[in-house]
């Protein structure tokens, strides 16, 4: 399965952000583009814990569970409209989609020397590095696909 800490993957996924344009609209959800992108690299500044989140009430009964069904094989997503925590949430218009993009391509590059080994996710608790390469990938995945990237 593929994860965030391969280079090939992360290179694909770099091209995939280039790829965005303003025109690309969503197939899903309420996000424009440049918030889309926005988001994303909240999610990563979070998983090198510059982001503090508590976990849920919800995630410590359902988290592991779901994280199974997610990281199950490749063809298991992310849910199209999932929740998203109030820390992750953009809302505000932004015009600069450059420069949002640079801002999450420089993040997604950074895993080539991430050196964490397990993750204390708010959702999904307790992950190994394995399972967070693989979830940010499909984090990624799945909100590129969202914006037909």
């Amino acid at each position: 399965m593929k994860s965030i800490f391969d280079g090939e993957t992360r290179q694909e996924i770099v091209r995939r952000i280039d790829s965005l344009t303003q025109n690309n609209t969503p197939q899903w959800g309420k996000m424009t583009v440049t918030q889309m992108v926005r988001h994303c690299a909240r999610c990563e500044e979070y998983y090198y814990g510059h982001i503090k989140i508590n976990r849920s009430l919800m995630g410590r009964i359902f988290g592991k569970l779901a994280i199974k069904a997610i990281l199950k094989d490749e063809h298991s997503n992310i849910r199209k409209n999932s929740t998203t925590p109030p820390p992750f949430k953009v809302t505000e218009n932004i015009s600069d989609l450059d420069d949002e993009k640079l801002k999450w391509k420089v993040l997604i590059e950074r895993y080539d020397t991430f050196n964490g080994t397990e993750f204390t996710h708010w959702f999904f608790g307790k992950m190994t590095k394995e399972q967070l390469g693989q979830f940010i990938y499909k984090h990624c995945d799945h909100h590129l696909k969202q914006f037909n990237a």
